[in-house]
């Protein structure tokens, strides 16, 4: 299009345009406002995810700025992660730079406008689309755009913000491939295709796959004429693909050596679906879940279904184009039933939670045929669609009376009764348009009226459906909390200018560390080195499963003394020993820990012996060399019960309700602590995996602390005895009708035993200092040693001694070791993401490729336009 042509096309359009982004944008801010929701703080579990990680990218690129390479490798991020994959599936999105509008304290509200920018950047992109796709009124393209921003999807999963970029960039490379097809023009397809490819490496294998079958399918249509276009799509695809391998390749190498597996297929069919998912899905206001057990998030809106029904039933649609189209529609359908299908879908990674997160694709499947089917719907038609109505009138009423009421429960009388008041006032007001010579503007009007009406209702119900199951937190617990976290982060940082870690026992999200930029333990990510995470989970630190989450809660200060967590943010004294208080700030205060160790320690090669690092104690005792043992069992005896039948079985005890009166279980037990140490009551869960047993609340003296038995560690902190004490301790447990624990016990830590062990392990110590992608460190050993640390193991590290390329090898594949000669020598480790630089050579050729291959194609097309001119 040439420039002038530009500037016509956006002067006719700009109406159309605007109403395409505020439109959907309206709405969605009217039902947060109308519901009193605010959407972008922590949302229970999941919020954090995608918020934390768009502070972390604000402080990096900050960070880099300043000449800090932290864009490599971030220290936030459970001991320590590979930026650029973390950025790969999280913030490498063009909206993320609106963070930087915004200091930390107000992120929420950067995460708010980012969500509601790229809700209307997808109508504007799906406008853009149709309307150079279809011969429909700009009306109709301004329909079909709210619905397609609107979508159900959208909105069940709007949390998700790293996913919606590719709903942005569908409609864009889908018009790349017609303009490829159509004209010859390649340019839009690589640039979006990139974009996508670098933006979130996950979501683009789904739209990369869907636009491949979708361009196949096209070119079947009329073969003769698009043949000629399967070479340029595959180049241009190709060369767009290895351009972006600068992101994707560090990503996918990082994943496949931390630890990353594809899941195996268990069934042929998909557990947890029904018959009439995508019947009653297709129903306005309908929202069962987001978590297990969910049906596929598929809706679209009203008017749309009554054209997408139309493409398949008026005559007018080529059969072959039918069947074609149909067989991808019906494949996408396939996906939900087939569990290979549905894992294929998804990279072979069973998701947690979040099902069909390909359902955005039949959605916009369903438009793009509505869109089809509206261009070639006449006045004449008005029966056909009458009869369309009548018919998804009787399977909605008929499916919500003989489906499974234990399956489709989730059907309300109001979502019901609005589908079929909706889907009647549409083919009322199409007769009406029909016939009215006077006003033809209001129908058009009316209809779009109703249209955002529809996707009004909806939107709420989807919201109400979230706030129900997750709920949503306020905007205050962020910003209040960073007012007293922030100013107690920065004192730990003005007092220290060697590496430490922090940690919040009274946290405001799983991500705090990417929130207030500090290196820490807990978090919540999908993209993690779940080889540390796994041997951490070993270590002490809760961390199961795919080890999507880390959890440092519950642990001993054993392991805070060897991973160098140096300070602890807490509302009340910790009562750890080792901590002292050094200043506080509204609720929180900020407890030092003196017996924090640096990231190395000297030791040697016996380090590598499973038996000297299968747990904590042994891993102090063989860097300490300390012999006698630092822990010690000692019983419990029971003083009272409430609600409460305790049953022995072999080495576990089962605590359930004594009577359904509602009142809370809990038992009393009584324990003698010995002098100078450091109690925990031991109740381990891990023996009932896949079991959820509640929270647990435990008391002592007065302090309590609650915490998930199932999802933090197992030891519970009772305090530091300098007097032998007696003690009494209460566990209260909350959310289930019965608790499995390992029996139940105390183990207490001898503190003058640890004393020992820190001063003897001090004398070895290595302290590296650390600057973004890189540590340094100058060792003095007598004879050959090895130096431990605490950075978790990624290929993308380098070591060298004087200079000189070191080997550096793997504790439990889990924590860097680098063995070091006999005398004084400096110590390098120096991070950058392996696969990186090939990488960036692919970018840079396959971008100069595409520039001579679109110049030679442009050239040879011109020729070919010339002889069929003079032909």
């Amino acid at each position: 299009m040439k420039q002038q042509d530009k500037k016509t096309f956006f002067k006719k359009n700009s109406v159309a345009i605007v109403l395409s982004f505020l439109l959907p944008v309206a709405i969605m801010a009217i039902s947060y406002y109308r519901l009193g929701i605010y959407p972008t703080s922590e949302r229970t579990i999941l919020a954090s995810d995608a918020f934390g990680q768009l502070v972390n990218f604000y402080s990096g690129f900050n960070n880099m700025l300043h000449g800090d390479q932290s864009f490599f490798y971030t220290w936030t991020g459970s001991l320590g992660l590979n930026f650029v994959s973390l950025m790969s599936y999280y913030t490498n999105s063009l909206f993320s730079f609106l963070v930087f509008f915004f200091d930390n304290l107000y992120m929420p509200d950067a995460m708010y406008l980012i969500l509601l920018t790229k809700i209307g950047a997808m109508g504007v992109t799906f406008w853009v689309f149709a309307r150079q796709t279809f011969r429909i009124p700009q009306w109709a393209n301004v329909a079909l755009s709210v619905s397609y921003a609107l979508m159900s999807f959208t909105m069940a999963y709007s949390i998700m913000l790293m996913w919606m970029d590719a709903m942005v960039y569908l409609p864009l490379i889908l018009l790349g491939i017609h303009r490829i097809m159509d004209r010859q023009r390649p340019v839009l397809l690589f640039s979006t295709y990139f974009l996508l490819f670098i933006t979130n490496y996950y979501m683009a294998f789904m739209v990369g796959l869907f636009s491949f079958l979708y361009f196949f399918i096209r070119v079947l249509t009329q073969w003769t004429i698009y043949k000629r276009s399967i070479l340029p799509y595959l180049i241009t695809s190709v060369l767009a693909g290895l351009a972006s391998m600068v992101i994707i390749l560090p990503s996918v190498l990082d994943l496949r050596t931390n630890g990353e597996k594809l899941d195996s297929i268990n069934s042929f069919m998909t557990n947890d679906v029904g018959p009439w998912d995508f019947v009653v899905k297709s129903m306005s206001g309908v929202y069962d879940t987001s978590k297990f057990g969910s049906s596929p998030f598929i809706y679209v809106g009203l008017f749309p279904l009554l054209f997408f029904i139309f493409y398949f039933v008026t005559k007018k649609i080529p059969l072959k184009n039918k069947l074609l189209f149909g067989g991808l529609l019906l494949l996408m359908v396939a996906s939900v039933y087939i569990q290979p299908l549905n894992l294929f879908w998804q990279g072979m990674h069973s998701p947690n939670m979040f099902l069909f997160r390909y359902s955005f694709l039949y959605s916009a499947l369903v438009l793009i045929l509505a869109g089809f089917g509206l261009e070639k719907f006449e006045k004449k038609d008005l029966n056909i669609l009458g009869n369309i109505m009548l018919s998804l009138v009787t399977i909605f009423i008929s499916v919500a009376i003989i489906s499974n009421k234990k399956r489709y429960g989730y059907i309300t009388q109001e979502s019901l009764i609005v589908t079929v008041v909706l889907l009647v006032v549409y083919v009322l007001l199409l007769i009406l348009k029909s016939k009215v010579t006077k006003y033809k503007w209001l129908m058009p009007v009316l209809l779009l009226t109703v249209l955002c009406a529809e996707m009004f209702f909806n939107t709420q119900q989807i919201l109400l459906g979230i706030d129900k199951e997750w709920g949503y937190t306020s905007k205050e617990r962020y910003t209040q909390g960073h007012k007293d976290i922030e100013p107690l982060v920065k004192k730990a940082q003005s007092m220290n200018d060697t590496f430490y870690r922090l940690e919040n026992l009274d946290p405001i999200s799983r991500t705090d560390s990417f929130n207030y930029n500090y290196s820490g333990v807990t978090m919540f990510s999908s993209i993690r080195n779940r080889n540390s995470s796994q041997y951490l989970d070993r270590l002490g630190y809760r961390s199961e499963g795919t080890n999507l989450t880390i959890q440092y809660e519950n642990n001993t200060i054993l392991m805070d003394d060897l991973l160098g967590v140096k300070y602890n943010l807490a509302k009340n004294d910790p009562q750890k020993y080792g901590f002292k208080e050094i200043e506080t700030h509204g609720e929180y205060s900020l407890y030092e820990n003196e017996h924090a160790l640096p990231l190395g320690i000297l030791t040697d090669k016996g380090i590598y012996e499973t038996k000297n690092n299968n747990n904590q104690t042994a891993l102090i005792q063989y860097l300490s060399e300390i012999k006698e043992p630092l822990f010690q069992f000692t019983g419990l005896t029971e003083v009272s019960r409430t609600n409460m039948y305790v049953q022995e079985s072999g080495d576990f005890t089962l605590f359930s309700e004594e009577s359904n009166t509602g009142e809370e279980k809990s038992i009393t037990w009584e324990v003698n602590v010995p002098a100078q140490t450091q109690a925990y009551l031991s109740l381990d869960t891990r023996s009932s995996r896949g079991i959820d047993n509640g929270s647990v609340e435990v008391s002592v003296d007065g302090h309590k602390k609650t915490s998930g038995l199932s999802s933090t560690g197992t030891y519970f902190n009772l305090g530091h005895y300098d007097q032998a004490t007696k003690v009494k301790v209460t566990a209260k447990f909350i959310g289930s009708s019965v608790v499995q624990v390992v029996r139940p016990s105390v183990l207490v830590l001898k503190t003058d035993i640890l004393d020992q062990a820190i001063t003897d392990i001090r004398e070895k110590e290595v302290a590296f200092q650390v600057k973004g992608n890189h540590v340094k460190a100058e060792v003095s050993t007598e004879e050959e040693q090895v130096i431990f640390t605490t950075i978790p193991y990624d290929s993308g590290w380098k070591a060298s001694v004087d200079g000189k390329p070191a080997e550096i090898k793997a504790v439990q594949d889990a924590l860097i070791t680098v063995k070091v000669p006999k005398g004084k020598h400096t110590v390098e480790l120096t991070y950058y993401p392996e696969g990186m630089k090939l990488g960036g050579l692919l970018f840079i050729s396959s971008l100069l490729l595409f520039i001579v291959y679109v110049y030679w194609y442009q050239k040879k097309n011109k020729k070919i336009n010339q002889k069929e001119l003079i032909h």
